[in-house]
């Protein structure tokens, strides 16, 4: 077997502690070119802050070979090795670590500091890291923004008369990298959730503010985002109340054009936008000309996309995973032409 696949069975351990809600943390443990041991994150279970990956999988290996020397064997972790699991691996002198995804803020095999090239140790093993790094770095992505997003729906609370997507639906939008961020104290939103993507510097010289129409939500503006970005643009890009990741009321009469007005000139008053080009998806004018009019100082002009997309593709069709999810669609087409 090759090292990719001892790291495929480190992914599945790491998913297996995701599973059980740890950070998702494999390890396996190989001798002679078979796996011996395995282990996966477990402090919080375990009510032990040893009980990392690599531990755990080194306290197996050493018990069944009945020694805690593991000379001859190597170790296959998803995440670069902390200090306590590096000096772990140190004593227990094996004779290779290979390691996936690199950890910024506690890695000890050279991005904080390196244990395993210290010549004043007695030991040194021998390291290789990025071995399936982009799989190993996704699933500990995609942890911390699941539980970033069960943090904020604690934090606020679904109302009994909305609807809220699950995370789950999104979670394989491609080309959809920028944090979500929620809000729900605005007055008009009168305890719904509101989703919008804000990226860029807050000091740009302009703000493209990216408002979706009825067929849509934010995610239509993702490839013109990345573009905007890379020329230093602030991009806002909300989604209207029951589109997108925003809560979505089950009634179709709580949907109307001044409601929504009320909820976004709030929301850019809140987030104090200014030099705003006002970005519409399509050529519906309810929105974009009575903002402007109501803070004019706040803009700056207009941009009209011609965007065209098929409700029914997956990415589009996200949002709303049956017809209680789907007021917002229904009704903006009353909304519009009133």
């Amino acid at each position: 077997m090759a090292d990719g696949d001892f790291m495929q069975i480190a992914l599945a351990q790491a998913r297996a502690a995701a599973a059980l809600g740890e950070v998702p943390v494999g390890a396996v443990v190989v001798r002679a070119g078979q796996v011996i041991a395995t282990g996966g994150n477990a402090p919080i279970g375990e009510h032990d802050p040893s009980a990392h990956a690599e531990v755990l999988a080194l306290r197996a290996a050493a018990k069944l070979l009945g020694n805690y020397r593991l000379t001859d064997c190597e170790l296959f972790v998803t995440l670069e090795p902390c200090p306590m699991c590096a000096g772990a691996i140190l004593q227990a002198r094996l004779k290779r670590v290979v390691f996936g995804a690199r950890d910024p803020k506690a890695g000890a095999a050279g991005s904080v500091l390196d244990l395993f090239g210290s010549q004043q140790l007695n030991h040194q093993t021998q390291v290789q890291g990025g071995v399936e790094a982009v799989a190993c770095a996704t699933l500990l992505q995609d942890f911390f923004v699941r539980r970033r997003e069960r943090a904020q729906e604690a934090a606020n609370p679904l109302r009994q008369d909305a609807l809220r997507t699950p995370a789950t639906r999104f979670a394989a939008l491609p080309g959809y990298p920028w944090p979500a961020h929620y809000v729900s104290d605005l007055p008009s939103l009168q305890g719904l959730r509101l989703h919008y993507l804000d990226a860029g510097s807050h000091d740009a010289p302009e703000c493209y503010l990216c408002l979706h129409d009825g067929s849509a939500w934010s995610y239509v503006f993702h490839e013109r985002m990345a573009a905007w970005l890379a020329e230093g643009k602030r991009v806002v890009a909300p989604d209207l109340i029951g589109f997108g990741k925003s809560d979505k009321p089950k009634k179709d009469n709580w949907h109307d054009a001044d409601r929504h007005r009320r909820v976004l000139d709030e929301l850019v008053s809140r987030l104090d936008l200014q030099r705003c080009i006002v970005v519409r998806q399509n050529n519906d004018e309810w929105i974009g000309t009575a903002m402007r009019d109501r803070s004019a100082h706040r803009y700056a002009g207009e941009l009209v996309l011609d965007i065209t997309v098929d409700a029914s593709e997956p990415a589009y069709a996200a949002p709303f995973p049956d017809a209680g999810h789907s007021a917002g669609p229904r009704a903006y087409t009353r909304w519009l032409h009133p």
